[in-house]
């Protein structure tokens, strides 16, 4: 293993231009499909052999109000048989609908609010190793609430969505103590209780490019 000092801007993932000997679909799920590449690790070498999801992308948004607390929705999780407080959220399944237009959608449709500040907290994929989702997390300041002739009919596991207004500092606490565990709330509150600790300086506007989506690079 080549093993050396960094320094911390050269900190960056980087796309790869390594070969594609084959690709097929195998499974064509409701949702998401699994594919099978064959590629190259390393030119000559024999190819390897693996299966993924293929997922839209998703987006998430890590709403903050004026007394700094976070908004926070509790919904039942399937797979893992848990309801999970989480951020609002939702895949990029509408054909050609830019990023931010999306998580507006999805803080409407989820939290019944609007924001007239967004911002990109951090980038992040799911789960690198068995799938190609891409989440990119907004935070929103500003809000204000949809109007009711414009509020969302929530169904199925949305239908119980209920949600909370939690201190960002108690948010934080609930993450380090294992208390929740969405990847996406994990990952947004201590995004943005560093992004305070800066001042939010270091946000990046709601447009900024998304190289680690795969379709939008």
């Amino acid at each position: 293993m080549d093993i050396r000092h960094l320094a911390p801007e050269e900190l960056s993932d980087q796309l790869s231009d390594r070969r594609t000997v084959a690709s097929e679909t195998v499974y064509e799920g409701f949702i998401w499909d699994v594919r099978r590449d064959e590629f190259e690790l390393a030119r000559g070498e024999d190819p390897l052999r693996r299966d993924y999801i293929t997922h839209p992308g998703a987006v998430s948004v890590l709403v903050l109000n004026d007394r700094d607390e976070v908004f926070l929705i509790n919904q039942y999780r399937r797979p893992v048989g848990m309801t999970m407080w989480e951020i609002p959220a939702g895949l990029l399944d509408v054909e050609g609908e830019d990023p931010a237009v999306a998580a507006q959608r999805e803080l409407a449709e989820e939290a019944d609010l609007r924001a007239e500040r967004w911002d990109v907290l951090v980038d992040f994929h799911n789960s690198p190793g068995s799938s190609s989702e891409a989440n990119r997390i907004f935070l929103a300041r500003g809000l204000s609430d949809v109007p009711d002739h414009e509020l969302h009919e929530r169904d199925g596991e949305e239908a119980e969505i209920h949600g909370a207004w939690v201190p960002l500092d108690g948010a934080v606490r609930a993450v380090l103590e294992g208390r929740l565990n969405s990847p996406a709330a994990v990952i947004g509150v201590l995004a943005a209780h560093a992004a305070r600790a800066e001042g939010y300086r270091s946000l990046r506007p709601a447009d900024a490019p998304w190289p680690g989506h795969p379709d939008l690079r």
